[in-house]
């Protein structure tokens, strides 16, 4: 097995958002914010090569929506999924399997593409499965009215209309095995319904692909849940419980969102769980 780091883009994102109701002179000193507010988010993906399967976890925003739309989050840098791929010598077409942590479109915008015409749209991963767990799917196709803006129609059906969506077999408590990805996933609720939460056996470490479930290094402190979060108080029991396992166990946290750090550990303090160490994909991957 080898892992890679899929660069999909950079954006902002406003950090009062990001932190709920953590002020900014506490979170401004691990995420600045430049004078409109506004924080640097990565769209950072993870591709697994496992034997002849080449799976994708997440893929970004993707290109096919709006300027207007784009405006709102002051895209930045050069990063393409497409880039990142030919950086590993692979390209769409080889990719078997795309997994979505969930379906807000920062997660799966780049799942979708306009066709050829753009009459319509199309998968962007032709060869692909599709991945996502039922629960899910039912929350993100018929959304509640706080996160409809998140979840984009033209993001999400496609997959389904193609024929290459397929629902994870979901386990009856939040942790399991997926039989179908080779890998264990976390189950939570707290920033969406049933967001899933990979941890991928590597060598000798356990790498996490943490989505929204730790945003940034900065979030790790439990009252430091995101102001875009459903449900907050499931949040934080859910990273309480996570990251103490992760402290436990030393689990390698790949960081999608976080700009500027990529992979970190965590330990247990006198104050809680706290960053440990701070490593680059390529002294870890």
């Amino acid at each position: 097995m080898k892992l890679y780091p899929i660069e999909s883009g950079n954006f902002k994102l406003d950090g009062g958002a990001m932190f709920g109701v953590v002020p900014k002179t506490i979170w401004n000193k691990t995420n600045p914010a430049d004078n409109n507010n506004l924080i640097d988010i990565a769209a950072r993906c993870l591709l697994i090569e496992d034997g002849n399967r080449l799976i994708l976890i997440d893929t970004g925003m993707g290109d096919k929506q709006s300027e207007k739309f784009f405006g709102y989050y002051s895209l930045w840098g050069s990063h393409s999924i497409d880039k990142s791929l030919a950086k590993y010598g692979f390209q769409r077409n080889d990719i078997t399997d795309v997994f979505m942590t969930h379906l807000h479109f920062d997660h799966c915008g780049g799942s979708v593409q306009w066709n050829a015409g753009k009459t319509g749209y199309e998968p962007a991963f032709k060869n692909a499965t599709y991945w996502t767990n039922e629960n899910h799917w039912e929350w993100a196709t018929k959304p509640n009215a706080r996160e409809k803006a998140s979840f984009l129609t033209e993001n999400i059906l496609p997959m389904q209309e193609s024929g290459q969506l397929n629902f994870i077999q979901r386990p009856n408590n939040d942790y399991g095995f997926s039989e179908e990805l080779g890998f264990e996933i976390f189950y939570v609720d707290g920033h969406t319904e049933k967001q899933m939460i990979p941890h991928i056996k590597y060598q000798d470490k356990t790498i996490v692909f943490c989505a929204d479930l730790l945003a940034t290094a900065g979030h790790i402190p439990l009252p430091y849940v995101m102001g875009y979060d459903t449900r907050p108080l499931l949040t934080m029991p859910e990273k309480s419980k996570f990251l103490n396992a992760a402290a436990d166990h030393n689990y390698y946290l790949f960081l999608e969102h976080d700009a500027h750090n990529q992979i970190i550990t965590v330990e247990h303090t006198e104050k809680g769980v706290r960053l440990k160490e701070v490593f680059t994909c390529e002294e870890i991957l």
